[in-house]
C-alpha cells in the first residue's frame, strides 16, 4: 500500500482512532477465556505464578496462526508466552531475561511480517526463545541446550524461521543489509528484512560499518534498536568509567528517551512524511515541520541516513503494531531505525530485581526466582584468575584491567570491586580492547587484556598489527579455551592455539589446574619482554584432595598456596613416571631431567612399549587417569606423562628427551588441529628425531567439525579426549590387547544421556 497525503489527513483528522483493535478479514470472534490473566496482574511479590492454562498459545503454531487474533488476543498472547517462557527455563536454565524483554516486540514482528519469505535476524539471538516458541518449536524446549536438542541461539539449519545464525553479537545489520540487496537485485516480490539489535551489540564497531554503508547505499531495511540500558554483562561493574552502562551511545540514547516523550502511532504518522517520494513531500510540507517539530533536532541515525522512529514503548503493542504495519507497507527504499525502549527481565520480578537481570540462569524455583545451585567443591578458575590478579595489582600499581562488555565472564567484575579505577570496560568492542590495551604498554602499564577465547578471533588484526609486531607486552587471557558446554559451536575456544601459534613474537601458556594458573598470572605480570597470552578453560579447579592424589602436589598444611609464583618462560614439567611416581613430590628440576624410567621397576624394558604423553592445558588430568590404566591393563607398558604448560616457545629438552627415552608421543590439548600437537610434531621433524623410524607420534586434538550444545563432558566425549581415549592410543600404539583399527569417535545417539 503507497502511502498519500490524502492518507495523512485521515491519520491526523480528530476523529481518528490510531491505537483501534487490529483485525484483519475474516477473523474468528472468540471471547476471552475464563482462566485468562493480564501482565499487571502478575503478584507484586512472591510467591509468583502464571496462568493456569495457555489457550491462546496452545493455538499458535507457527506465525501465520497469529493472523486471526485481535489486539486483546494479542496481549493475552503476550503474557500466555511470557509465562511459558519462565517456566520452560525454569527447568533447563539458559538465557533469560533478554528473552523476557523481547515478548512483545516478537509478537508484533510475528504478526506484522511474513516469515519465512521475510527475514527476522536476532543479533546475537540469545533473546530468540519467544520466537523459537512461535515458530514450531515450543514443545522442544525441555531440550534446550543439550545434546541433540535446540540450540539456545539462531541456528539456519534447525529451522527455516531462523534467517540468520548468530551468537556474537554486532552481525545483524550487515546480514540484514545483504538479504535487502540480494532480494531487491533478484527482484523478490517482498522485500522486508528487520535486524533486532541491542544497546550492548550496537556498540561493536561492526554495527556501525553496516549503518554507514546501508545509509550510503539507501538499502530497504529495518532496524530495531531495542534499548535496555544493559551493555555489559552485568551492566553496573565498578570501572574507570563508573558503574552506568559502558558505552556513550547508550547514553546518547538514554537522553534521547529522557528528552522525548514516547511517540504513539499518531506522532509516528506525522512524521512519515520523511519516507515518501519528493513530489508528495512537497505537498505534506507544512505537516512534515509540524512533526519534525515534535522529534526536536537530527540524530546520528538520521546522519547516518537512516529514517529515525522513536523512542516507542517497546511494551505497548498498541502502538507497535500499527507502526510496523505502516513501515512495511512503505515503497520507500530508505533503511529505518526504529527505537524502542525496554526492560530486560520485564514481567517477572526477580529478574528485574537481579543485578544481572537474571541474564544466564541454571534451573530455578518459579515462586522465588531462587536458583538451584550445587555447592562447587572448587571455585570457578575465572574466579581464581580474578583473584590472582587482584593480588599482582596489590603488589604493582601498573597492572590494569580490560574487558569488553563481559566482566562477569572474565572475572573482571571481582576485579573491579577492589581496583575500580583501573578497571576498564570497552563494550563490546574487541579489535578497541586489544588496541587500547596495545596503547596502555606503550606508556608502561601492564594491561590484562581479558576476553574469551571465541572472542578474541575478532580482534585477530590488531593482536598481529597492533600488538605483536610491536612486541608490546600485552597481556592477553583467554577465558573458555577448549569447548564450553551448552553454548555450542558459536562459543567454544578451539581456535586460538592454532590462530595465535603462528604469529611471531608471541608467549602462549595453558595451565593444568588452579595452581598453574595462579602461577602464570604472576608469570604474564613479571614478563615484559614482549606480548603473552594465557589460555583456560571453563570450569572449576580440582581441589586440594585431587591435586595431592592425583596429580602429586605436597603442600605446606595441606593448603593450595594462596598466592602464585612466577615460572620460567618455555619450561614445561614431568608430572608422572612409569610406575605411577608422581614426579612432583621428587622435587625434580622443572625441566624432568631426571630418568623417565625412574620407577618402572620391569616396565618399558623395550622402547616401543615406552610412551610419552605431553599434554597442554587441563587434559593433564585425563592423561594421568589414562597412564594409571593403561599400565594397569598390560604389565609392560610404561607411561611418563608431562606437562608442557608452553606452546610458544617449546620446551626443547623436554622434548627431546621424551623422545630419546620413548617410542612414543603422544600430545594432548583443548585445541584444533594446527596448534600445540603441530608445534611438537613440526619441532621433532626438523630436529631429526623422526629420521630412524623408531618414534612413533600422534596428536590428540579437537576434530574438524562443529561441536553443538552439550555437557562439556559429552563435548570432550565426542571428541575423542577422555582419559578411556587417550587409554585406547597407547593401547593400539603398542599394539597390546586391542585392534589395531584407529579409535572410534562415538555419534551424538551413542553417547548416554
Amino acid at each position: 500500500m503507497k502511502f498519500s497525503s490524502s492518507l495523512l489527513a485521515i491519520l491526523l483528522a480528530p476523529g481518528a482512532n490510531a491505537f483501534a483493535p487490529i483485525r484483519h478479514a475474516g477473523v474468528i470472534q472468540r471471547s476471552e477465556p475464563a482462566t485468562s490473566t493480564s501482565l499487571w496482574d502478575t503478584p507484586s511479590g512472591p510467591p509468583y505464578s502464571g496462568p493456569s492454562s495457555k489457550p491462546i498459545l496452545d493455538s499458535v503454531n507457527y506465525p501465520h496462526d497469529m493472523k486471526r487474533l485481535d489486539m486483546k488476543e494479542l496481549k493475552q498472547l503476550a503474557h500466555e508466552l511470557r509465562w511459558e517462557l519462565i517456566e520452560a527455563v525454569s527447568k533447563t536454565g539458559g538465557h533469560f531475561s533478554s528473552s523476557l524483554g523481547v515478548i512483545e516486540l516478537t509478537v508484533a514482528l510475528h504478526y506484522v511480517f511474513d516469515m519465512p519469505e521475510d527475514d527476522i535476524i536476532w543479533d546475537v539471538a540469545h533473546q530468540c526463545y519467544p520466537h523459537k516458541m512461535l515458530t514450531g518449536r515450543r514443545h522442544k524446549f525441555p531440550t534446550l541446550r543439550q545434546l541433540g536438542g535446540i540450540s539456545g541461539f539462531c541456528k539456519r539449519k534447525e529451522s527455516e524461521y531462523d534467517s540468520f545464525g548468530a551468537g556474537h553479537s554486532s552481525t545483524s545489520i550487515s546480514a540484514a543489509q545483504g538479504m535487502s540487496v540480494a532480494k531487491s537485485m533478484l527482484n523478490k516480490r517482498r522485500n522486508n528484512c528487520i535486524a533486532v539489535i541491542g544497546d550492548g551489540a550496537i556498540t561493536g564497531g561492526m554495527a556501525y560499518e553496516a549503518m554507514n554503508n546501508a545509509g550510503y547505499l539507501s538499502s530497504r531495511m529495518i532496524v530495531v534498536l531495542n534499548d535496555n540500558g544493559q551493555v555489559s554483562l552485568p551492566t553496573g561493574t565498578q570501572t574507570a568509567g563508573g558503574v552506568r552502562p559502558a558505552s556513550q551511545l547508550s547514553a546518547y540514547t538514554s537522553n534521547l528517551i529522557v528528552s522525548k516523550p514516547f511517540q504513539d502511532f499518531r506522532d509516528f504518522a506525522k512524521s512519515l512524511n520523511r519516507l515518501f517520494p519528493e513530489n508528495v513531500q512537497d505537498v505534506n510540507k507544512r505537516i512534515d515541520e509540524y512533526a519534525r517539530g515534535l522529534v526536536t533536532g537530527g540524530t546520528i541515525f538520521e546522519e547516518l541516513g537512516f529514517f529515525y522512529v522513536g523512542p516507542i514503548d517497546g511494551h505497548d503493542l498498541e502502538n507497535m503494531v500499527p507502526i510496523l504495519e505502516k513501515l512495511r507497507d512503505s515503497d520507500s527504499s530508505k533503511p529505518v531505525l526504529l527505537h524502542i525502549k525496554t526492560t530486560k527481565g520485564y514481567g517477572y520480578p526477580p529478574a528485574m530485581a537481579a543485578s544481572d537481570r537474571m541474564h544466564g540462569v541454571g534451573k530455578f524455583d518459579i515462586a522465588t526466582g531462587i536458583q538451584v545451585k550445587g555447592k562447587a567443591a572448587s571455585p570457578s578458575l575465572t574466579s581464581i584468575f580474578a583473584n590472582a590478579l587482584i593480588d599482582a595489582a596489590t603488589d604493582d600499581r601498573a597492572v590494569v584491567g580490560i574487558t569488553a562488555a563481559m566482566p562477569g565472564g572474565t572475572g573482571m567484575d571481582i576485579f573491579g570491586r577492589r581496583f575500580p579505577k583501573r578497571t576498564f570496560d570497552v563494550g563490546i568492542a574487541e579489535q578497541h580492547a586489544v588496541t587500547f590495551a596495545a596503547g596502555m604498554a606503550c606508556e608502561g602499564l601492564k594491561p590484562f587484556c581479558c576476553i574469551y577465547s571465541t572472542f578474541m578471533q575478532r580482534g585477530y588484526d590488531q593482536v598481529v598489527h597492533d600488538v605483536a609486531i610491536q612486541n608490546l607486552p600485552v597481556r592477553m587471557i583467554l577465558d573458555r579455551a577448549g569447548v564450553v558446554g551448552n553454548d555450542g559451536p558459536t562459543h567454544h575456544g578451539c581456535y586460538d592455539l592454532a590462530y595465535l601459534g603462528c604469529i611471531p613474537n608471541l608467549t602462549i601458556m595453558s595451565p593444568s589446574d588452579e595452581l598453574e594458573l595462579k602461577n602464570m598470572v604472576m608469570t604474564c605480570a613479571a614478563f615484559n619482554d614482549g606480548p603473552t597470552v594465557l589460555r583456560y578453560p571453563r570450569g572449576v579447579g580440582y581441589g586440594v584432595e585431587k591435586l595431592q592424589s592425583l596429580f602429586g602436589y605436597e603442600f605446606e598444611n595441606g593448603e593450595i598456596p594462596a598466592k602464585g609464583t612466577p615460572i620460567e618462560i618455555g619450561k614445561g614439567r614431568i608430572i608422572r613416571r612409569p610406575g605411577g611416581v608422581r614426579a612432583l613430590s621428587e622435587h625434580s628440576p622443572t625441566n624432568g631431567s631426571k630418568s623417565s624410567r625412574m620407577g618402572a621397576a620391569s616396565r618399558g624394558l623395550l622402547k616401543e612399549h615406552r610412551v610419552a604423553i605431553l599434554s597442554l592445558g587441563t587434559r593433564l588430568s585425563e592423561a594421568l587417569i589414562a597412564a594409571d590404566d593403561a599400565e594397569a591393563a598390560d604389565k609392560d607398558i610404561a607411561v611418563t606423562v608431562a606437562d608442557a604448560r608452553f606452546m610458544k616457545p617449546l620446551d626443547e629438552d623436554l622434548i627431546r628427551e621424551l623422545a630419546d627415552e620413548n617410542g612414543i608421543i603422544i600430545t594432548v590439548e583443548e585445541g584444533s588441529i594446527g596448534g600445540f600437537g603441530d608445534h611438537v610434531l613440526h619441532f621433532l621433524a626438523l630436529d631429526g628425531a623422526l629420521d630412524d623410524g623408531d618414534l612413533k607420534f600422534r596428536p590428540m586434538v579437537l576434530p574438524d567439525t562443529y561441536f553443538e550444545a552439550a555437557t562439556q563432558y559429552e563435548q570432550y566425549e565426542m571428541a575423542g579426549l577422555n582419559s578411556h581415549h587417550i587409554m585406547e592410543n597407547i593401547l593400539r600404539l603398542v599394539r597390546k590387547g586391542v585392534s589395531s583399527k584407529k579409535v572410534e569417535v562415538p555419534e551424538l545417539v551413542e553417547i548416554e544421556q
